[in-house]
């Protein structure tokens, strides 16, 4: 029998553990198309970039530059949705700390692992390939950035595939309806309701298979588990050089009907990069407190009511939840019930890498829900620390597309002010600032949308980093 040990116990002889399968790690969050959700904690250290294969050493190893915005998709409306600039599956950082604790022995796993990514662009025939297997007629053509075949002004079905690795797709279909004869009623003026009957697991794996096959992941580990109404999801991990992945998952969701209604994923095969000397379990671990402990309460006045203050002259509850001000709140435990050594997702030099990670099976509490936790298992001394966030009221680029010469930049603005966007070139970089222009006269309503400009550079982005004039953050490719 294994017994519990304190979070920060590093001594005493560890055993080592099959690796799990993927589909046992319960994810918190689950993508729009399927996958999963997860926070994922850093350590520090030098600076450099990831390129490269063979064994690194001590000496000559380049340095693993993380991106300060590490999150990932999650399912438009999920409540579960975090705000704004916190991944999916990341605690609060004005919430409180959270400690984690084994609740036995943790692996040691292996010495070096390397990193993957995906790199050059995506070709026509690998669009057609996805779009053939989803049943789209048409040619590939070009909008922006990306490859779209399909219908993108009305029903039918419309896939859209990032030209730049690695390739980021989604793929939407609706019933189409029949047009009507002038002056009459048609019973098909509105697309059918469903029946409200999911397919089998079994009959949605079999629907996703040729959609699997065209991305290159036929071979992983399938979990038909998930539903969102009457669609069932099949969410693909796929493993890499051996290796269990996370936040690389192919979400393929399949209607009623039997045929598949939507998706994502990624379409541009992975490579292997530089390898890394790798930490045990239990180094991870406790670098995962520490780092949970940062992030707890931000530092600042926690004082307050976790429930409505009663108004003058009205009775105080007796389970008023408070805190006094500049107060400490109590750590949230959390039990880590297993961990595995896998890939996960990071932004590294703004490009999305699988960088080698401990995957921590999590449950909250006793008896609470599951959740995958990642943290690096790199070496902290290959590890660069994220750049500071940007502060407060700067036009920050979140994301970038790009296809030769043209750079599609995407940012947060408001509904009233105009905006543009320019390039700095140099040798290694571009740097992008987005000016605003607000509106000078006349009220305007407070609401934030995703925009998006699109800039002619001198010369085609090629390998060149694209970085945020603003707070000179490295800014990732959408």
């Amino acid at each position: 029998m294994s017994t519990e040990r304190p979070d920060n116990d590093v001594t005493g002889p560890r055993r080592r553990r099959p690796p799990l399968a993927v589909a046992s790690v319960a994810a918190a969050v689950l993508l729009a198309g399927g996958g999963g959700a997860y926070w994922a904690a850093t350590a520090s250290g030098g600076g450099g970039a990831a390129d490269g294969g063979g064994s690194a050493s001590r000496d000559t190893a380049p340095v693993l530059a993380l991106d300060a915005a590490e999150a990932a998709p999650a399912a438009p409306g999920d409540p579960s949705t975090p705000p704004p600039g916190i991944a999916p599956g990341e605690p609060d950082p004005g919430g409180p700390p959270v400690v984690y604790r084994a609740k036995g022995q943790l692996p040691d796993g292996p010495d070096e692992a390397a990193v993957h990514r995906a790199t050059g662009t995506v070709a026509a025939a690998e669009v057609a390939r996805l779009a053939e297997a989803l049943g789209i007629p048409g040619t590939p053509r070009t909008v922006d950035a990306s490859w779209v075949v399909g219908d993108e002004d009305g029903p039918g079905a419309l896939l859209k595939v990032t030209k730049q690795a690695p390739g980021t797709w989604t793929f939407a279909r609706t019933t189409p309806v029949e047009p009507c004869e002038p002056g009459k009623m048609c019973a098909n003026q509105s697309p059918p309701e469903a029946d409200g009957q999911p397919v089998s697991e079994k009959a949605a794996k079999a629907a996703a298979v040729p959609v699997l096959k065209a991305v290159g992941q036929d071979d992983a580990a399938l979990d038909a588990g998930q539903l969102m109404g009457d669609v069932r999801v099949v969410n693909a991990d796929p493993k890499v050089d051996g290796l269990p992945t996370y936040g690389w998952s192919t979400g393929v969701q399949v209607g009623p009907d039997g045929k598949v209604s939507g998706g994502s994923g990624q379409l541009k095969a992975l490579e292997k990069g530089a390898t890394y000397p790798a930490i045990g379990a239990d180094e991870a671990l406790k670098q995962l407190n520490e780092a949970g402990k940062a992030r707890g309460d931000g530092g600042k006045d926690i004082g307050g009511c976790a429930t409505p203050v009663p108004l003058e002259g009205e009775p105080v509850p007796t389970d008023m939840q408070c805190v006094p001000s500049n107060g400490k709140r109590a750590p949230v435990q959390h039990t880590v019930e297993d961990a595995v050594f896998g890939l996960a997702l990071h932004y590294v030099d703004g490009r999305q890498t699988l960088v080698p990670s401990w995957l921590f099976q999590v449950r909250q509490g006793s008896g609470g829900p599951e959740s995958t936790v990642t943290q690096i298992a790199v070496a902290p001394e290959f590890i660069e620390k994220p750049a500071e966030p940007t502060p407060s009221g700067d036009r920050k680029a979140t994301s970038y597309a790009a296809d030769g010469r043209t750079l599609e930049v995407t940012f947060w603005g408001g509904v009233c002010s105009t905006y543009t966007a320019s390039a700095e070139e140099s040798a290694g970089q571009v740097r992008i600032s987005i000016e605003e222009e607000k509106q000078k006269d006349g009220a305007c309503i407070m609401i934030a949308k995703e925009l998006k400009r699109t800039v002619t550079l001198e010369k085609p982005l090629g390998d060149r980093t694209v970085i945020d004039a603003a707070s000179g953050a490295t800014v990732p490719r959408s």
